[in-house]
């Protein structure tokens, strides 16, 4: 006969192992939920404002090294469209054309460090002497005026809903049909028409920060 004591041992050691046992999957679940919120936090960091489809281009120009981002001067008042000078319409335009082929950075404003879409517009208006300019593509559409699409001059922007917001994605239209843009990460600015499928499809109209525009 098995001693009382023994037994109530035994059974204790039973106890601790199926506890420790059932404990195991608590431990995996909370790993598993620990794995899933770092990728989405990862995810979130990490996420461009879009993803154009890819395209062919030439290549890059090799400079990945990071540049501090120009601190972007206050946009006008809310309802206050910009009225720049139009004589820098022709030397803004010439300062995007210079950066093609400059490797897409979120968040980048400078040649150094790279472009965003709305950094690309920042870096090479104010090249022109223009102080008080926005910096998001949200901020530029507020502060321009809509033309219509005839009336699309160089040097004017033209907008995107890439993102399920209006104006998500921006370029500055070249003439004959084409922009220049900063489009997604991975990508270099690049020239792009407006009559491609995929931005034609989330064209969302084309507006003026020049006095002379519309």
């Amino acid at each position: 006969m098995r001693p009382a004591s023994l037994g109530r041992a035994s059974e204790a050691g039973v106890s601790t192992v199926s506890a420790a046992t059932a404990a195991v999957p608590s431990r995996r679940r909370l790993l598993g939920w620990t794995a899933v919120a770092s990728a989405t936090l990862l995810a979130a960091c990490s996420s461009p404002p879009h993803r154009s489809p890819s395209a062919s281009s030439s290549s890059g120009s090799g400079r990945t090294a990071s540049a501090p981002l120009r601190q972007a001067s206050p946009v006008p008042p809310s309802g206050t469209p910009l009225a720049l000078n139009p004589n820098s319409r022709e030397g803004a335009l010439a300062r995007a054309l210079l950066v093609i082929n400059t490797p897409y950075t979120y968040g980048g404003n400078n040649p150094d460090g790279g472009f965003d879409c709305s950094g690309l517009v920042h870096y090479v208006m104010s090249a022109e002497g223009n102080k008080r300019l926005p910096r998001t593509t949200a901020q530029w559409a507020a502060a321009s005026r809509p033309i219509d699409n005839a009336a699309l001059q160089r040097g004017d922007l033209v907008f995107f809903n890439t993102s399920g917001a209006r104006f998500s994605h921006m370029g500055i239209y070249v003439g004959d049909g084409k922009f220049v843009h900063a489009p997604s990460t991975g990508g270099t600015v690049r020239l792009q028409n407006l009559t491609d499928r995929y931005f034609a499809q989330r064209f969302t109209g084309a507006r003026t920060v020049f006095a002379d525009g519309g």
